[in-house]
């Protein structure tokens, strides 16, 4: 959506101006969207039908620049992925919580002290993102929805940092990781402190 949504504002735009501009978003962090990928998806687009190509230009030895424009049914196709991801919720994969459901096969001194650092992590994340929030950079140079955008990542990133917080302290105050009813049950035997350990692996 990143880069058709990019053309049919830039219309007519080169590609090397579409790398240009999702570099200065930054959008290779938060849209996975790599700059290496950004001429196969222009290709892959028009193949499909989404953009057409308006004229291929060459200035002495330098590589072929393709000029690119959406089509009606690239238009469609925009504002269906646009309306998609404004009224549905997408949950994107989070490596950490997979490592999170195996909890108990952290000791809990490094389990509360790895929450700790990631907190120090998204702290240093948040001071960064105030400050971009407080200079002229996203005050004057960028549209007014873009310093909603930082808002929105900041108070992510804080309500992680107090969930580490939270959590941490649980896990060094040694409650168990298994409800009452569930202690001793047949099959939960593994989920107690540091049965799923290294010297229980296969």
């Amino acid at each position: 959506m990143m880069i058709l949504g990019l053309v049919r504002w830039m219309q007519p735009v080169h590609g090397y101006d579409v790398r240009r501009e999702l570099l200065s978003w930054s959008a290779d962090k938060w849209a996975n969207v790599q700059p290496g990928s950004i001429y196969h998806a222009l290709r892959k687009l028009t193949d499909e039908g989404l953009l057409r190509a308006v004229s291929t230009e060459q200035v002495g030895a330098r590589p072929a620049r393709t000029t690119y424009e959406v089509t009606a049914k690239g238009e469609g196709e925009f504002e269906t992925l646009l309306r998609a991801q404004w009224w549905q919720l997408h949950e994107p994969p989070d490596p950490f919580v997979a490592a999170f459901s195996f909890l108990p096969a952290m000791p809990r001194d490094e389990a509360a002290a790895a929450l700790r650092n990631r907190a120090n992590l998204l702290r240093a994340g948040v001071e960064s993102m105030r400050a971009s929030l407080d200079s002229d950079w996203v005050r004057d140079r960028k549209p007014v929805h873009v310093g909603w955008m930082f808002e929105l990542w900041l108070a992510r990133a804080e309500a992680e940092m107090a969930w580490c917080g939270r959590i941490a302290e649980r896990i060094e105050s040694g409650v168990s990781y298994l409800p009452a009813a569930m202690e001793g049950a047949e099959g939960w035997s593994g989920w107690t402190d540091g049965a799923l350990g290294g010297s229980n692996a296969q």
